[in-house]
């Protein structure tokens, strides 16, 4: 790699250890949370029933959803699957079917037929004006079951962020809905969009249910929680405390440069969680009051998940030439515009290997000595549990019981290409 190659600092092998709660049984939840909502009386044998399926990388979602199928079926409904995640797939009906898909949600897992469209219905509008647009195969059904993860919103702060109202909206939206709500946005706030928008589907739509899901820290299923329609709004607020709680982190709250190896649609809407990075009201600083403080973010590659959508990719100062070859610029541009945040889509500097790219970013971390600086690297900001360190961390990591050090301090391995191992 050179005389002159930089001298890098030494990664220790680190865990955190997290307080996280789980779900054991899925099928049981689901089965106890839908007897909870008794919806007998609500319901016709014979009914059809729509329900939700998103593009996050939720953990259990197709066991989740063919558990929330069994259980409508057991209330003698007839439920489908619609695709919900506004513009991702480029807008296009079979690109969406393909995404749920590829998270295990087929008709012959599930048992239930899925109906994918790009096509809405307007139902109504806002005291503000705003139209409200809603999946038509969802539409035509006798009911809707809303299934969604509830989190903290990578962009918006308030009461309900991202979640079942957020799948009402966006998601069953379609591209032409997720659009006009961001750009109404900009007018009006994002709370007050999301509950009058919400509120116009609970009342036209047919909405019999919400199913929350909150994940834990290690990405794993936490809380199941059935809504009533009338209640969506409370729920949400409490179940997003939850989720708040429940959010994997970084350990550090100051970070001269993080390496993230791959983002996607899959792992966050804005490709790496902003609240993970510190990055939720700037694309490449954080806010006055907002932890982790991290200078510089290196992007290594894509998900195979994300289908080419690098929305998100913006957020981050440099990438490797991998990632930039992996964009699908038209799916990406589509997205990251119907979101009302085209920085998102912004081009990092990027470099053709992984050893490059950490020596150029590490060049502009401010005044650090060669081997001293604070590097962290996670797979994603979904997997955090392990994580690699510098050694400038470790007086800080000796001193805390929620961290413990898997492997000790070795020195950056790099391929014969200039490239870190996978």
């Amino acid at each position: 790699l050179g005389a002159n190659a930089m001298t890098f600092p030494h990664m220790l092998h680190i865990r955190q250890h997290f307080e996280a709660p789980s779900v054991d049984n899925i099928p049981a939840a689901v089965k106890e949370e839908v007897a909870r909502l008794n919806l007998g009386s609500r319901v016709q044998p014979g009914q059809s029933v729509a329900v939700s399926v998103g593009s996050r990388g939720i953990n259990n979602i197709a066991l989740i959803t063919k558990s929330l199928v069994e259980q409508l079926k057991a209330l003698g409904l007839e439920p489908f699957l619609v695709p919900a995640m506004g513009s991702h797939g480029g807008g296009i009906a079979e690109a969406q079917r393909a995404i749920i898909e590829g998270y295990g949600v087929t008709e012959e897992y599930v048992g239930a037929p899925i109906k994918a469209s790009m096509e809405t219905v307007q139902v109504g509008e806002t005291e503000d004006g705003v139209p409200v647009f809603f999946d038509k195969y969802a539409f035509e059904a006798d009911h809707v079951a809303v299934v969604g993860r509830i989190k903290p919103h990578t962009d918006f702060v308030g009461e309900i962020e991202s979640g079942l109202h957020k799948m009402m909206l966006i998601g069953l939206g379609k591209h032409r809905g997720a659009a006009l709500y961001h750009q109404a946005i900009v007018h009006y706030s994002f709370d007050r969009i999301i509950r009058s928008v919400g509120q116009t589907i609970i009342d036209q739509c047919g909405v019999l249910m919400g199913l929350g899901i909150v994940e834990n820290q290690y990405d794993q299923t936490a809380l199941l929680k059935g809504v009533l329609p009338e209640e969506l709004v409370e729920r949400e607020k409490e179940l997003l405390v939850l989720a708040k709680k429940w959010m994997p982190r970084l350990p550090f709250d100051h970070v001269d440069l993080l390496i993230v190896d791959e983002i996607g649609k899959n792992i966050s809407g804005a490709g790496m969680d902003t609240n993970v990075v510190g990055r939720k009201f700037h694309d490449n600083h954080a806010a006055e009051k907002e932890y982790p403080k991290v200078t510089r973010i290196l992007v290594r590659g894509l998900t195979p998940e994300t289908h080419g959508n690098a929305s998100g990719i913006g957020t981050a100062e440099y990438a490797h030439k991998r990632a930039v070859e992996e964009m699908d610029r038209e799916i990406t541009y589509i997205n990251c515009m119907t979101g009302n945040h085209p920085s998102g889509a912004h081009i990092p500097l990027y470099f053709d290997t992984d050893h490059i790219c950490i020596e150029k970013a590490l060049q502009t971390v401010g005044l650090r000595k060669p081997g001293e600086e604070k590097i962290l690297r996670i797979h994603n900001t979904l997997a955090l549990g392990e994580l690699l360190a510098s050694e400038a961390y470790l007086p800080e990591i000796e001193k805390r019981d929620d961290l413990s050090i898997i492997e000790g301090a070795k020195e950056m391995e790099f391929d014969e290409n200039g490239d870190l191992p996978l």
